[in-house]
């Protein structure tokens, strides 16, 4: 499953004349708000918005960032992920799984 499929992008999206800037700012303080949130389980985005924290190691690392899966889960959990998985992660129920899968399936490109 992945939650990289569906960017959306169309040509003339406004979001596109963002000022890279002001982009990476966002991005960072989107970033510090999900290390801020741990009670927010990467399971739970999923099932709401299709992404969690290592979608965005994901994007990073697609966007060229120099590296590896585990160094850009670092990058955004602000500590190896092993530690955060120690600290802050509970195992999903069967039902979140499930409305994962569904969710997932929103992600698939418009045909």
């Amino acid at each position: 499953m992945s939650c990289s499929e569906n960017t959306n992008a169309t040509a003339g999206d406004p979001l596109e004349s963002l000022d890279d800037a002001v982009a990476a700012a966002a991005f960072r303080r989107l970033v510090r708000h999900l290390r801020h949130r741990h009670d927010a389980q990467n399971i739970e985005l999923m099932v709401l918005s299709g992404f969690c924290r290592n979608c965005l190691a994901d994007w990073i690392r697609d966007a060229g960032a120099p590296y590896d899966k585990e160094g850009a889960r670092e990058v955004i959990h602000g500590m190896p992920s092993s530690e955060w998985k120690a600290r802050f992660h509970r195992e999903a129920t069967p039902q979140q799984l499930e409305a994962m899968a569904e969710s997932l399936k929103k992600n698939a490109p418009e045909g």
